[in-house]
Formats: structure tokens, sequence, C-alpha cells
């Protein structure tokens, strides 16, 4: 079945807006995957190394870089709409691709503000990106921009994953790495808005309060992204924080999402979620309610790395959802289209459609 991209369909448009974690590392393996891509139109998948459901830690898509070059070209061989392939390579810790596998070794944002030269981030995100491009990965879902805001925050100091905790020293080194994958044609993806920084806690686990941590200085690293031209897509944070919303957590949140990143920001790229499948989310929300509910807040691509728990059906119950939710009139035909329309500039940019 071919996607026209001057006449989609609804489910062709919601569609586009997924960006699905799958199981298995070569083409036998792969065949939900690829039913997603060919009969639900997904526009994008992320890439685990480890299988994390159940504490297993196995083996997920990454064996070797000729494999994952092969996976990738397998999959995109499979869509009408070239894909959006993502991974985490941060650096350091978060790294899916790493010497084990015969990638090269990285290191992480923390290290990178320490050495204290913006010409070693550019150095180092340019190596990174080059051996994206070089296996066929078109998105990074970095830099990291959290302030090292917090020594007891878990997921962010405890893994080394802020440049620092000057937001304009963050910004400087965020706009380096972003400047180095684009140079290479790797889109980049700036996170945690509205900021994970000063967090007690971890979203994977539950729901994160920051509303006694969070300062606007958080703001700063995006809005001077932004300001730069140098921001193509933001991921939002579920983080709750009452002054700025006192019902939802920000990625279900109008006020914060379209509230303060579009407007007040004036950010026109594509915003993705982080992983809708993380407690903070699936623990208090559940799917029905959520998916219409960050669409509604501003979201643009839902995230499943499915990988957190994991559901071979989660694209197509994802779009049957969000299909209900436009027939019920909850949400509009036309706020689907705005997101496609989104994506597709972002795969224009990035070179993916002519």
């Amino acid at each position: 079945m071919s996607v026209s991209v001057t006449s989609p369909s609804l489910r062709e448009k919601i569609g586009q807006l997924l960006n699905v974690g799958f199981r298995g590392c070569h083409a036998s393996e792969v065949g939900a995957v690829v039913r997603d891509i060919r009969e639900h139109h997904v526009g994008g998948v992320i890439f685990f190394d480890q299988e994390m459901v159940d504490g297993s830690a196995g083996k997920r898509n990454v064996e070797s870089p000729e494999q994952v070059k092969a996976l990738i070209a397998h999959l995109q061989a499979q869509a009408k709409v070239p894909l959006l392939v993502s991974v985490d390579q941060e650096g350091g810790r978060v790294n899916r691709l790493k010497p084990v596998y015969g990638f090269p070794e990285s290191i992480s944002h923390e290290e990178l503000g320490k050495l204290g030269h913006v010409g070693e981030t550019y150095r180092h995100a340019e190596a990174t990106a080059r051996t994206l491009r070089s296996v066929g990965f078109n998105l990074n879902l970095a830099p990291v921009v959290d302030l090292d805001a917090n020594p007891d925050n878990p997921i962010i100091k405890g893994k080394k994953r802020s440049f620092a905790a000057d937001p304009e020293v963050v910004a400087r080194h965020a706009a380096e790495f972003v400047r180095a994958h684009r140079a290479l044609g790797v889109v980049a993806c700036a996170k945690h808005f509205p900021g994970h920084g000063s967090a007690k806690g971890d979203t994977h686990l539950g729901l994160v309060d920051v509303t006694a941590t969070w300062h606007e200085r958080e703001l700063v690293p995006f809005r001077r992204l932004i300001e730069a031209g140098l921001c193509d897509m933001i991921m939002s944070a579920h983080v709750f924080n009452a002054k700025l919303d006192p019902d939802r957590p920000a990625t279900l949140s109008k006020r914060v999402i379209t509230g303060m990143l579009r407007e007040q920001l004036g950010f026109k790229g594509v915003i993705t979620s982080d992983d809708m499948e993380m407690k903070a989310i699936s623990s208090q929300y559940g799917l029905e309610n959520s998916m219409p509910a960050a669409l509604e807040a501003g979201i643009d691509v839902l995230c499943f790395g499915n990988n957190l728990s994991y559901d071979a059906d989660i694209a197509p119950k994802t779009i049957a959802i969000i299909e209900r939710a436009v027939q019920s009139g909850r949400l509009s035909e036309a706020r689907i289209a705005e997101s496609y329309e989104r994506v597709l500039a972002l795969k224009r940019k990035a070179g993916l459609i002519p």
C-alpha cells in the first residue's frame, strides 16, 4: 500500500506521528515492525542495544556496525515515506552503540563540559554523528540540555548527562553538538523540556514533581538554541510542576508544550515526547488517556521505546486510539495534520524527502 505525501489518509498521517521500538537484529526477526511500517505507515523507529523488559538485559537491535547498517537499510526499504531512524547516542553511559559491539568509544556530556572547550565538544559530536551516519541513523536523541542542578538527581547527574550547572555554558556546548550533527546530515534533538536537571526522581519509575526545585533558568539552553536556529526537534520531560500546570505533567500539558515552548519561546520545529511507556505517564494515565492528551498538549511525535514493556501491537493500538479520539471530536483532523506537516517538513530538511 503506497502512502501519498500529497493526499494521505487520516491513518497515514497518524502513523507518521509514531516513533516505535522493536525487537530483532536481522531482517528475519523484525516482522512486527515491518508490518507497522508497511501497513500502519509508522514514521520512525528507535534502536536499543539491550532488552530491558523483566530486567533481562538481553540483546535488542545492535550486534555490530555491519548488522545495524543492514537492518536500517532493510527497514528503510519497507517505507513509502522514509523513516526517521533514531537512537540515544549521548555519549558516556547513555550510549547504545558501544565499543563492545565494534563502535568507537564516546564520552559523556559531563566530561565534555569539564574539558571546558566547545571545540572539543564539536569534535566529539562530529565523531558521533559520523558513526551514526555511516550505518544509517538520521536522528540522534541528544543533546541533553538539562542543567546539572541537583547532585542527587539519579537520571541526569547520576548518569553524567549534563554539560554544566550554568545554563549559558550548557547552551554553548549544546550548540556545537547540534552544529556537528547538522554538518553530517544527522538531526539532533534537545531534551528534556522544560528541564529535568533539578528533579529528585526518575520519570522511568514514576511521577516526578519538580515544583519546589525547578527554576526558569532551566529554559535558557532551549531559548538559546531556538534563537540561534539550531533546534529542529525538542523532547518533552514527563516532570510535573504545579507552578507551570497544576494538573498535568509537561508532556500532557498544553500550558507547557503549546503555551511555553511554542508561544513563549517561539519553537516551530517538531516536539517529540519522551517514552510514553515510562511509569510517570503509563502508571498515571494509561494509553487511552495519555495519547490524545499529549497531542492536545501540542506533542507532534509519540515515542514508544517498547522496551520498558513490550507490545508487538503498540503501533496499531495507538493509531486506533487516536482515530477514535478524532471520530469522537476530542481531537480535530486539523490538529493531526499540523503535526504531520511538521514531521514531513523535518524529513525534507533532513534530505529524506525531495
